[in-house]
Formats: structure tokens, C-alpha cells, sequence
């Protein structure tokens, strides 16, 4: 089995960290090699979150070299964009296109990018493998906006590039959330994972 580099990017607040624990703790359930690192800025007030799960068999060290990553899930569209670095031709690059926009924005300082004009272009520009999804859009469709970070790794799941079953992540997916809110976690999943089915028909 070889080894799979996974790269999550957006902002505090997304649960990106809970993602990769979802990801990470299917692995270790599987008895497969992980390791995980996280860089982040002001995680409860909108800051750059970066995470990195390493999954396989003898996996050694965290770290993801530029143009290694295997994966980028991009939860934040502008986050995506300043991670491309990390991937290659290659790379599966699934992103949000949801923005959240900084405080800077809001008040006039700074400008957004387009979505549509110059990130999505620049992300097809960078890969041959762009899935784009309004993760908000399909979480508020489940129940709840707040399994933005659900429907993402449903949409991980439908790639089938890690070397866990559907049933196993969903699973794991299980052990993080409350009983009381499982029922519209699934279908986040489900909504997602249904995406990328769609997209690589």
C-alpha cells in the first residue's frame, strides 16, 4: 500500500482539525500508520488553519514537501488558493467555494478575489483534478450549515485515493459527532461523497 498525504487548508471555526481526527482515527482503527501535524494562527477568531495527515504503511514523519501533496481539501476557497504550492499536476484538489470573508474586506481594505474569475481559473491552471462544491450549500441542504466539514470529507471519501472503506470513515465520522445530531451529519456525507461521484462520472 503506498503512503497517502493529505492537506486540509481554510480558517478557524471550520473544524478542520475535526476532520483530520475523523480521518485520522479511521486509519488508526484500521491499524494503518498516521501522523498528523497542525499549523494555525487565531483558530477561534478566523485564522489560517493548516493541517497535514500522513496515512499508510511506515509513515515516518508528518511533514508534506511542496508538490507532495496527494490531496489538498481546501475549506475556504482563498486558502486553497495559497496552498496549491504543496500540490502537483497530480493532486486531487477539492475546495469550498463558500467564501469567508476577513475582516479586512468587510471594512473596504482589502479585496476579495473573484471565485469564478481568478481563483477557480488559477486552482484548473495548477491541477488536473479540481473538484469545486459549495460545502455550505449542501450542508444546509442536511440540516445544518455547521457540517460544512462533513460534506468535505464525504467528498474526500468519494476520491477513493485513501486506503479506507466508505463504511470505516463514515464510522469514524460517528465517534466524533452527538447521537443528537448523527442523523444530518450522515447526510452531509452523503451529499458530498455524492458530489464527487457526480463530478467524475
Amino acid at each position: 500500500m503506498n503512503r497517502v498525504n493529505l492537506e486540509l487548508v481554510g480558517v478557524g471555526g471550520q473544524g478542520i482539525l475535526t476532520s483530520s481526527q475523523v480521518i485520522g482515527g479511521a486509519a488508526l482503527e484500521k491499524g494503518l500508520d498516521v501522523y498528523m501535524s497542525e499549523v494555525h494562527g487565531m483558530a477561534q477568531r478566523g485564522g489560517v488553519v493548516v493541517t497535514t495527515v500522513k496515512l499508510g504503511d511506515e509513515v515516518y514523519s508528518p511533514l508534506v514537501g511542496r508538490g507532495e501533496a496527494d490531496v489538498v481539501l481546501g475549506f475556504e476557497p482563498v486558502e486553497t488558493y495559497r496552498a496549491i504550492e504543496q500540490a502537483s499536476e497530480g493532486t486531487w484538489v477539492v475546495t469550498n467555494t463558500e467564501p469567508i470573508v476577513p475582516f479586512t474586506v468587510s471594512v473596504g481594505s482589502e479585496d476579495y478575489p473573484s471565485i469564478e474569475d481568478e481563483i477557480i481559473p488559477s486552482l484548473e491552471d495548477s491541477t488536473e483534478k479540481l473538484i469545486t462544491l459549495n460545502a455550505q450549500s449542501l450542508a444546509e441542504e442536511a440540516g445544518a450549515a455547521i457540517t460544512q466539514n462533513i460534506v468535505l470529507i464525504g467528498a474526500l471519501t468519494g476520491l477513493k485515493v485513501l486506503p479506507l472503506e466508505k463504511e470505516e470513515i463514515k464510522d469514524s465520522v460517528k465517534d466524533k459527532v452527538p447521537e443528537k445530531f448523527l442523523e444530518m451529519n450522515m447526510e452531509a456525507f452523503e451529499k458530498g461523497y455524492n458530489r464527487t461521484k457526480e463530478v467524475r462520472k
